[in-house]
């Protein structure tokens, strides 16, 4: 378990990498060669890449974010962030966002309306 102080770094690591993603992410146009770059090097951080987070089942994922320290805030932008990329180029990680929604209202014992609105809107796209 880390101590307290650890945890505020790897909070605040965690924070830097997911705002760096979404000022990435949010384009309202393919991204570049650069981008797609420069996104792979943030995903370094969780231990992915875009392959990985491709061929990664929703369940090795989690457990890998999970692994990373990502807590219930920031699994919840993580998910943001696959639907968002979802949105600017051909891959389609709306399965994933989903399973993410879906395990954040079951594991953290709080129901949230947030979550439960993003969860039947990633379920309204997906049909």
């Amino acid at each position: 378990m880390l101590n307290k102080a650890l945890r505020d770094e790897e909070k605040i690591r965690i924070d830097n990498v997911l705002k760096t993603l979404r000022t990435l992410i949010f384009v309202p146009y393919p991204l570049s060669h650069l981008q797609k770059t420069n996104i792979e090097n943030q995903l370094k951080d969780f231990g992915l890449n875009l392959e990985t987070l491709v061929n990664y089942s929703n369940e090795e994922l989690i457990d890998l974010l999970v692994r990373c320290h990502l807590d219930w805030d920031h699994l919840e932008q993580f998910a943001d962030l696959l639907l968002e990329f979802s949105k600017a180029e051909e891959y389609n990680f709306q399965e994933k966002a989903l399973a993410i929604y879906q395990y954040i209202q079951q594991k953290s014992n709080v129901f949230s309306f947030g979550i439960n609105t993003k969860i039947a809107s990633a379920k309204a796209k997906k049909q």
